[in-house]
C-alpha cells in the first residue's frame, strides 16, 4: 500500500492526517508552509484591485473604541485619507482576478473545490485589524510580506460589542499567540475565537471554505423549487358551508391547501433533485460576477482546431456529481463519452493539451460562446 504523501505547506502532514486530526477540530500553526513564498499580487496591485467598480472590497478603520467599515471601491483618495488612520482593506475573491491567485488555491485541492469560497486579502497598516471575532468557516491564514501577531482562544463566551459594524467579541480572553512572518500559516477550524494585529504593514492571504447555513440552503432551494416545479389546478371547494366568522380561516381551508403543497414536500425529498439544486446552488456566481462573451466569436469549426487550449474563466465554477456537470448555477449537458474531458477541466481548469472527445466538443462549444471559458 502507497504511503500518503507528505504536503510541506501542512507542516509535512499528509492530507489525510491533516485531514483526520484538525480539520474542524482543533487549529495548527505550520512555520515556513511556503518558504518561498511569491503573493499572486502585490500591494500596489490589490489597492488597485480594491479601487474597481467590479472588486468586492471593503476599508475598515480603528478609531479607538470606534470602528467605520466602508464597502468598495475604496477610491484611491480613501485610501490616502485613511493612511492617517488604523486601516485594513480587505480584497474578497482574488482569484476572479489572478491566474496565481487559482495557483495557490490549487495547492489546498484536497479539499473539494465545493467547499471553496475565496482568496481573500488583507492588506494592513502597522496595528490594525479587523478585531478579535468567530468565523463559522474554516481558513487557512497565509501570512505575505511584514508580520502579524494572531491571538486565539476556544472560549464560548462570544457575547458581541454593542454598537459596532462589526461583530466583535465583547470578552475576548485569548489563550494561544504567535507571530507570523512571510510564509508561515495558520489554520483555524469554524468557531475559533481569534485576533490579528498587523506588527509592520503587512498582507495576510486567507483561505476560506464555504458553509451554507441550513437558513441559507433552505432559501436556496425554495428559490430553485420555483422554476422547477409547475403544480397545476386551482384552490376548490365545492363543499364550502355558510360561515359563521368570515374573518376565520377554517380548518377545513387550512387541510385543502396543506393538500395542494404536498408536491412541493416531495420535490423537496426527491435525491435528484436535491443533487441538481446543489450543484446549482455551489456553482451559481457571486452578484458582482459578470461574463463577457467573445468579441468575435469563432465558428464551431473553427473552435474545435484550438479546443485542446481552453481554459475557464477566471470567474467561473465548473463542479459535477455522479450523474451531471454544473458550471455558473446551470445544469451543462454532456454526454457520458464527454465525461472524462469535462471532468479534467473541472479538475484542473485548463484542458492543457488533453486529449478530447468528439463529443466533449458541444459542452466546451456552450461554455465559449458564453465566456465561461477561452481558448488561445
Amino acid at each position: 500500500m502507497k504511503k500518503p504523501l507528505s504536503l510541506p505547506h501542512l507542516g509535512g502532514l499528509s492530507a489525510q492526517v491533516f485531514l483526520r486530526d484538525y480539520w474542524q477540530k482543533k487549529p495548527l500553526l505550520i512555520r515556513a508552509a511556503f518558504p518561498h513564498f511569491v503573493a499572486p499580487l502585490t500591494r500596489a496591485e490589490v489597492l488597485t484591485l480594491a479601487a474597481r467598480e467590479e472588486s468586492e472590497a471593503r476599508l475598515i478603520v480603528r478609531d479607538g473604541p470606534n470602528w467605520q467599515v466602508t464597502p468598495g471601491p475604496i477610491s484611491r483618495a480613501m485610501q490616502r485619507a485613511a493612511a492617517k488612520s488604523s486601516w485594513t482593506i480587505l480584497a474578497q475573491d482574488t482569484q476572479h482576478h489572478s491566474y496565481e491567485a487559482h495557483a495557490l488555491l490549487a495547492q489546498f485541492n484536497f479539499i473539494p473545490n465545493a467547499r471553496v469560497d475565496d482568496l481573500m486579502v488583507s492588506v494592513a497598516a502597522k496595528g490594525a485589524g479587523v478585531g478579535p471575532h468567530v468565523d463559522s468557516y474554516d481558513v487557512f491564514l497565509l501570512q505575505g510580506e511584514g508580520k502579524r501577531r494572531w491571538q486565539i482562544s476556544t472560549q464560548t463566551d462570544l457575547t458581541l460589542q454593542p454598537n459596532q459594524p462589526l461583530k466583535l467579541l465583547k470578552n475576548f480572553k485569548p489563550e494561544q499567540e504567535w507571530v507570523l512572518e512571510t510564509g508561515d500559516m495558520l489554520y483555524l477550524p469554524p468557531h475559533v475565537a481569534h485576533d490579528g494585529v498587523a506588527q509592520t504593514n503587512c498582507m495576510t492571504w486567507s483561505i476560506g471554505f464555504r458553509a451554507p447555513s441550513p437558513q441559507d440552503l433552505a432559501t436556496g432551494l425554495l428559490d430553485f423549487l420555483h422554476d422547477e416545479i409547475d403544480i397545476a389546478g386551482s384552490y376548490q371547494d365545492p363543499d364550502l358551508r355558510e360561515a359563521t366568522q368570515c374573518g376565520e380561516i377554517d380548518r377545513a381551508m387550512v387541510a385543502r391547501m396543506t393538500t395542494m403543497l404536498r408536491p412541493v414536500e416531495a420535490a423537496a425529498r426527491d435525491p435528484k433533485l436535491i443533487a441538481r439544486f446543489l450543484g446549482c446552488y455551489l456553482t451559481e456566481p457571486k452578484a458582482h460576477v459578470y461574463f463577457d462573451p467573445p468579441y468575435a466569436r469563432l465558428t464551431l469549426k473553427k473552435f474545435e482546431r484550438v479546443a485542446a487550449t481552453a481554459t475557464l474563466d477566471l470567474c467561473t465554477q465548473l463542479l459535477f456529481d455522479a450523474s451531471l456537470y454544473y458550471v455558473n448555477g446551470r445544469v451543462l449537458p454532456v454526454l457520458p463519452e464527454a465525461g472524462p474531458t469535462i471532468q479534467h477541466l473541472a479538475n484542473t481548469r485548463s484542458l492543457d493539451g488533453f486529449t478530447l472527445h468528439l463529443s466533449a466538443m458541444q459542452p466546451l462549444y456552450l461554455m465559449y460562446l458564453a465566456g465561461y471559458l477561452h481558448v488561445s
